[in-house]
Parts: C-alpha cells; structure tokens; sequence
C-alpha cells in the first residue's frame, strides 16, 4: 500500500484570481479607478496584473474562443466592518457601479451586496466575520 502523503502547511488563502475579458481597457479602467488597485505589472497589451497589495488579479484578453466561456460565479471582495460595506455601496451607485443586489445582513453576521464589474462579472463586496476580524488583527 502507498503511503498518503500529509497536507502540506502553508496555504495562506485565495489571493490570485485570472479572468479572461474581451474589453481589457474596460476592465482595467474599473478596477483601477473604482476598486482602487494597481497595474503591478503589464507585459503586453493583452495581459495585465493588478494588486491591492494583498491580492493579484490578473486580466489576459481574449476573443470569442471556447476557453473565454468558462463560468466563474463571482469573485469576493472583503471589507473591514458592515459600515464600510454600506460605505462602498453608496460609491458604486454614485459610480454608476451596476448593482445587483443591494446590501444585507446574514444569519451569520457577514453583510455584502453585489455588482458587475464593466465587463460583467460578478463581484461581492462583503464583511464576513472570521476573515475581516483575521486580516485585521495581522
């Protein structure tokens, strides 16, 4: 019989998301100015890293192939408390940010809303306890 091998330690969280996107331009433009991150590093005109000095969110252009309809269901972004979640509900909308669910508590503490990005994926900005309290205390 082979031996299992143990988990490895180490795995510090979710901290790199990849998306493929038509309108780079748009997305960058979005993230950038609405979301606050940074171009950390640009190869090319088609493939673009941001970071909110915590995370890396990556942007590669493609066309219309079958590799661009994967369905990711939407990415999180987390915030310190409730108030700063109706904080930055309130600035999406004077954005012009398309939201799509307007905030609200759940049974286990965490508040949050969702919206699109300018290239339609789906983003929920959300206080969820046991995260927003361990990236405070580091």
């Amino acid at each position: 019989s082979h031996c299992m091998m143990q988990k490895p330690s180490g795995m510090v969280g979710i901290r790199h998301i990849a998306l493929f996107v038509q309108d780079i331009e748009s997305a960058v433009d979005f993230y950038t100015r609405i979301m606050g991150m940074e171009i950390e590093w640009q190869p090319d005109p088609d493939n673009v890293y941001l970071t909110n000095h915590g995370d890396v969110l990556a942007l590669h252009r493609v066309d219309d192939t079958p590799q661009a309809q994967q369905r990711l269901d939407h990415i999180g972004f987390v915030l310190e408390s409730p108030e700063v979640v109706d904080a930055w509900y309130a600035y999406c909308v004077e954005q012009g940010v398309r939201i799509t669910e307007a905030p609200k508590t759940h049974r286990d503490g965490s508040r949050g809303f969702y919206c699109l990005d300018s290239v339609g994926h789906l983003l929920e900005l959300i206080y969820h306890p046991p995260i927003s309290q361990s990236l405070r205390r580091q």
